[in-house]
């Protein structure tokens, strides 16, 4: 495919894919819709070539900037990653997080049914969602796979969710040909600090406390951005409309693991006195904090041949060097100057 719409494409996965999508693909452009919220950051793909890349800031809930835009581009696929995705921040207002990521989805859906019509056959719709549908896992049960029953905890995942149920739903109803895929936890380059590795890996640099959440073994199967985006380029190009795809790292541990790995690393880089693990402070834990996530990715693997790349320990010492090597981009956002600085971008109007 030559020309793509996405959808939050500023964020993180988003930004790792349209890279990745276009080195892969030398003639290849993109239509970038993000409405750059605090977590959208257009600095991310700021070295992109602007015949190639052009990012519009505009809500995927305004239908006629969805219709707009789709008329005007002609993309042959719209990959939707646009989502309210912080589970604390769902917790104190689910608002945005239906608005965007259950209307929003249902603008898109309603747009891509009526410009399927006359985009031919070879048109796909991929919607990217999340593991936290699924609920929660015990210690010994088998990983998620594609025909586990939904089960969300949080108001974040109960919104995928329900995205998820209408993205499959235009499809059964009406013959769009989506494709829906669901991911474990993703780490790498351009993620927003307030999610675990970032934010665990920037204080830890920075001197300041580790929070970790009740006893720290929550359990988690961590992804390599870098092969999400493979993935998400393989189902996009040979996936079977109508198909779910689940999509792990096969990496799972606890979080309290995660972080002191984390902290060996930050100390061979960074020698101290002490190791920064003596920063680890255990913090009341969150409402309805499931308990662990594995992904069986059996389907994917045997159908369409991925499986991931980077080991687990690989990738996140990728992800500590470029934290060090891009102090800039993460000491921006969070003194701020990001959100005032927003350069390279027409505005939808």
């Amino acid at each position: 495919m030559a020309r793509i719409l996405v959808t939050g494409g500023a964020g993180f996965i988003g930004s790792n894919f349209i890279r990745h999508f276009l080195d892969a693909n030398r003639q290849g452009r993109v239509l970038n819709l993000d409405l750059l919220t605090y977590a959208g950051n257009p600095e991310s793909l700021s070295d992109q070539d602007p015949e190639r890349h052009e990012l519009i800031q505009g809500d995927i809930a305004d239908r006629a900037l969805v219709e707009r835009s789709l008329r005007e581009f002609q993309p042959e696929a719209i990959v939707h990653f646009a989502a309210e995705s912080h589970v604390d921040r769902s917790i104190d207002d689910a608002s945005d997080f239906v608005r965007t990521n259950v209307l929003g989805t249902q603008v898109l859906l309603d747009s891509a049914l009526e410009y399927w019509k006359s985009a031919g056959d070879d048109f796909r719709f991929l919607h990217v969602s999340t593991d936290e549908v699924y609920g929660s896992l015990e210690p010994e049960e088998p990983g998620f796979d594609e025909d586990r029953a939904y089960a969300p905890n949080s108001p974040y995942a109960a919104s995928k969710a329900g995205a998820d149920h209408l993205v499959r739903a235009w499809h059964q109803t009406y013959g769009l040909p989506v494709l829906i895929t669901n991911c474990s936890n993703n780490y790498g380059p351009f993620q927003f600090p307030e999610k675990l590795i970032p934010l665990m890996l920037i204080n830890a640099l920075e001197g300041e406390s580790l929070p970790v959440y009740g006893d720290g073994q929550q359990c988690r199967d961590w992804l390599y951005v870098e092969d999400h985006c493979r993935a998400l380029s393989r189902v996009l190009e040979a996936g079977r409309p109508g198909r779910v795809y689940n999509i792990g790292g096969d990496a799972e541990m606890t979080n309290l693991e995660l972080i002191h790995t984390l902290c060996e690393l930050v100390d061979e880089r960074q020698p101290g006195t002490e190791s920064c693990a003596k920063l680890i402070r255990h913090v009341t834990d969150r409402p309805g904090h499931d308990r662990r996530y594995a992904i069986d990715a059996r389907r994917i693997r045997r159908e369409l041949g991925w499986k991931p790349a980077v080991d687990f320990h690989q990738g996140l010492a990728r992800t500590v060097d470029w934290y060090l090597e891009n102090r800039d981009w993460w000491q921006r956002i969070r003194d701020g100057r990001y959100r005032s600085e927003r350069l390279g971008m027409r505005h939808a109007g």
